[in-house]
């Protein structure tokens, strides 16, 4: 499975080097999130966005999730 950078408006913020329509692993993705999460507008995040995230957390992560 791969997550549409552009389906996801804070990870598309904090990916603004990539092109928008990118793709990332789900590895990828909680890496992302993780190293970049001080830039994270957590008041900004759809129920989605969130979601997706602690989909990531929980089966990529292992419920860890390293800030």
């Amino acid at each position: 499975m791969a997550i549409r950078i552009e389906e996801y408006s804070e990870l598309q913020a904090i990916c603004w080097n990539r092109p928008a329509d990118a793709v990332l692993s789900l590895e990828d993705a909680l890496a992302t999130y993780e190293s970049n999460w001080r830039h994270v507008r957590q008041d900004r995040l759809t129920a989605r966005e969130r979601a997706l995230i602690d989909a990531l957390i929980h089966d990529v992560g292992h419920g860890v999730f390293l800030s």
